[in-house]
């Protein structure tokens, strides 16, 4: 199975956290995808190092990372700087999506 999650605000970083490894952990993949308020987990070490999980996918939104003043720098290569073509894939995708 293939997991999304939609994070849109910056309120439920545990959560994140928490699904995303007990998903892997289920042997699931999971893709996630950062916008709006979301973008500014981005700069919490926590979150970004979701990506070195296998079976991890990530993307955020270029478009509101500048309207949040989140800075690019620092954010690992392996999480895309995309747009909401990157949503749409991910909720073409999986298999069921989680909003965050």
């Amino acid at each position: 199975m293939i997991l999304g999650i939609l994070v849109n605000t910056d309120r439920h970083t545990e959560h994140l956290v928490g699904l995303t490894k007990a998903a892997v952990a289920g042997g699931h993949e999971v893709i996630i995808f950062f916008m709006d308020s979301g973008v500014k987990l981005l700069v919490n070490p926590t979150v970004t190092s979701l990506c070195d999980h296998s079976g991890v996918n990530m993307s955020f939104c270029d478009y509101t990372t500048q309207k949040n003043g989140i800075s690019k720098e620092g954010v690992c290569d392996e999480i895309v700087c995309g747009s909401q073509y990157n949503n749409a894939t991910m909720n073409h995708e999986a298999d069921r999506v989680i909003v965050l």
